[in-house]
């Protein structure tokens, strides 16, 4: 799969963004950065969250009204907030795991595809083989371990490990982990699929796309 130099500037900005916010949040968590920017930079998801529900509605007052009222609880929040920066950042590490472990582990029960799976069936027309089908069905099982894991470790640590150990786990190994899971999965892909059955990294991007392209239609169809 070949990328446009648009496509790779991209990347490499995101990468640079993100490496970035993680040696801040980890400064902020640690104690030892910027106290009023850790707290920017722990609110910023969730502001921004509530910005694009609130756009969603599609009404221009309940846009500049909730923003208003977002922007009005975090001044009164602030002395508050910058005295709890690492809860601050614990609760987003927190809350993302669990999320993202719930997507995945929800799949699982009933007669629906996990959703790896969904992902497989809309890469390659809706058409995939049984033994593709308990494949990604275990992927699916794996990345949800993975994430209700991270919980785990991420919560012990917190409570019970200096905010610094805490914060080199949550801030700075969160992102390479994940790179870590895709790279096993990749092998495991080599070792237990026929080469018949086994799908590029092309494969999965259009997957993941079509199914958030399908997710969007259906919301649009029912909130037009």
């Amino acid at each position: 799969m070949s990328f446009s130099p648009a496509a790779l500037l991209r990347g490499l900005a995101l990468l640079v963004l993100l490496v970035a916010w993680a040696v801040l949040a980890h400064f902020g968590s640690a104690g030892e950065g910027n106290a009023d920017v850790s707290v920017a930079l722990a609110t910023a998801p969730v502001v921004v969250l509530v910005v694009m529900l609130l756009w969603r509605i599609g009404n221009p007052l309940w846009l500049v009204g909730g923003g208003l009222s977002v922007l009005g609880l975090l001044a009164w929040a602030w002395p508050s907030l910058r005295q709890n920066i690492a809860l601050l950042f614990y609760i987003q590490h927190l809350g993302t795991n669990l999320a993202l472990g719930l997507l995945f582990g929800r799949t699982l029960f009933g007669n629906q595809d996990a959703l790896v799976t969904q992902f497989a069936r809309l890469a390659h027309g809706g058409a995939i083989s049984e033994v593709k089908r308990r494949y990604t069905r275990q992927v699916t099982v794996a990345w949800t371990a993975f994430f209700v894991g991270s919980v785990v470790v991420s919560s012990a640590l917190f409570w019970l490990a200096p905010a610094a150990a805490w914060s080199v786990f949550a801030n700075l190994l969160s992102t390479p982990l994940i790179a870590l899971m895709f790279v096993l999965e990749h092998l495991a892909r080599l070792l237990l699929l026929p080469a018949d059955e086994r799908s590029s990294v092309a494969d999965t991007i259009r997957g993941y796309r079509a199914s958030m392209q399908e997710r969007r239609a259906h919301t649009l169809a029912n909130h037009p």
